[in-house]
């Protein structure tokens, strides 16, 4: 049995103004021609794969585009909810691409048994059970606050519940794996665990709640396909407890990580081998940090593997010590006849190195658009799925309407 693991596409992301659209459908077309030549049994996206909850049309069609995709290359595909991920969007379509080969679990279920799936090999056997863990929410868990109860007495609530559905879905799925001759058993997650590397990309959206899961409070799964991380990592030095990463990087800070998908492979044994499949840059991207001297020669360099049709998208970040009132033009002039556009420009701050120490995740708002905005204001609260999605919907056909008055003549 042989999986491909991925996970974090956020299909639709605006990043400072630009849109991704051309680089994942690259990839989608990539992952895909990787499925027949590996001869993949099933693909595994381990969450987030809208990065907003209302995502646009063009992203909802590359969706729908990589579905059929992978099944004319010859494998089934799972598809997991993840935060940034609506319930009820992905929900819509569930029951039509399920015909398609495509099973889709937007959310924790009130059957857990829907939670437990087997996978094929390309034949049609049985060759794996996968405990189908996606994004879980607090209120999915029926985790309630009470009085009196401190940050550290909920985020202990979460991790208990959390560790007891993947216990409940992993003793079904060891039942369901004896009736078929002892399958090897996997599971996914879509959450951070003890240990694990975030990236400034990388928004928690549990409220008061879960900082870290516990490795050791993982099942004795054969393998555990996790999202949520961009960068690709073993948890806690396990070959069997993976992220894969975001395919593509999602923030400036991501732009040197290498991107891969894993393959992974499976017999009665259990697991026989990971492979990393390096996923290839399909969009030049750099961060670029120097004094003002310095400056020409690293942004010649940082656009050297670039071109006039896809030019080299740039943060430069400005070691100085005294304030510089025309900073932004003077770095515009220096980028001036390279193969590059500069998407940022900032100025080193002392603070910056206690802050990152700290361990704090920086957002700006040349990073997000409209639609982003909102939905980390709805984040916020603790609000009913139907609703929020339902005021995302609303927000989006405002932000269309402004957006198409702009455009009128």
């Amino acid at each position: 049995m042989r999986i491909l693991h991925t996970s974090d596409w956020h299909l639709g992301q605006h990043f400072m103004g630009r849109t991704r659209q051309a680089e994942h459908q690259t990839f989608v077309h990539w992952l895909a021609q990787q499925v027949a030549a590996h001869r993949v049994d099933a693909v595994i996206v381990a969450g987030d794969v809208f990065d907003t909850g209302a995502p646009p049309s063009y992203a909802r069609e590359l969706y729908h585009q990589a579905v059929g995709a992978i099944r004319d290359a010859g494998a089934e595909l799972v598809v997991l909810g993840g935060n940034h991920d609506s319930a009820a969007v992905l929900a819509e379509s569930r029951a039509l691409l399920v015909r398609v080969g495509c099973r889709v679990v937007p959310a924790a279920a009130a059957d857990p048994a829907e939670q437990v799936l087997v996978l094929s090999r390309r034949g049609g056997t049985p060759g794996a059970v996968l405990c189908a863990v996606p994004f879980l929410r607090p209120r999915d868990l029926a985790v309630q606050s009470q009085a009196g109860q401190g940050a550290a007495d909920k985020q202990l609530a979460l991790q208990e519940a959390i560790r007891a559905h993947y216990d409940g879905l992993h003793l079904l799925a060891r039942e369901r794996s004896a009736a078929l001759g002892g399958l090897p058993v996997v599971a996914t997650g879509h959450l951070t665990t003890v240990g694990a590397s975030r990236s400034e990309a990388v928004r928690e959206i549990y409220v008061g709640a879960l900082e870290a899961f516990p490795t050791d409070a993982f099942p004795a799964a054969d393998y555990i396909a996790l999202g949520h991380i961009h960068q690709p990592q073993k948890v806690g030095g396990r070959e069997h407890i993976r992220y894969s990463g975001s395919p593509i990087p999602l923030s400036f800070d991501e732009a040197a990580q290498r991107k891969e998908v894993l393959l992974v492979d499976f017999d009665l044994a259990g697991l026989q081998a990971i492979t990393p499949l390096p996923v290839p840059r399909f969009q030049p991207l750099a961060s670029v940090r120097g004094r003002l001297d310095d400056l020409p020669a690293l942004l010649a360099r940082a656009a050297h593997a670039a071109s006039a049709a896809q030019p080299a998208w740039l943060e430069v970040e400005v070691v100085a010590d005294d304030y510089l009132s025309d900073l932004q033009p003077r770095v515009a002039r220096m980028a001036e006849g390279l193969h590059a556009e500069v998407l940022r420009v900032r100025r080193a701050r002392g603070t910056a190195a206690a802050a990152t120490a700290a361990g704090t995740v920086r957002e700006t708002l040349d990073e997000l658009d409209p639609s982003q905005v909102f939905e980390r204001r709805l984040a916020a609260e603790d609000l009913d799925e139907a609703l929020r999605t339902r005021l995302l919907a609303l927000h989006r056909a405002v932000v269309d309407d402004v957006r198409a008055g702009e455009g009128a003549p």
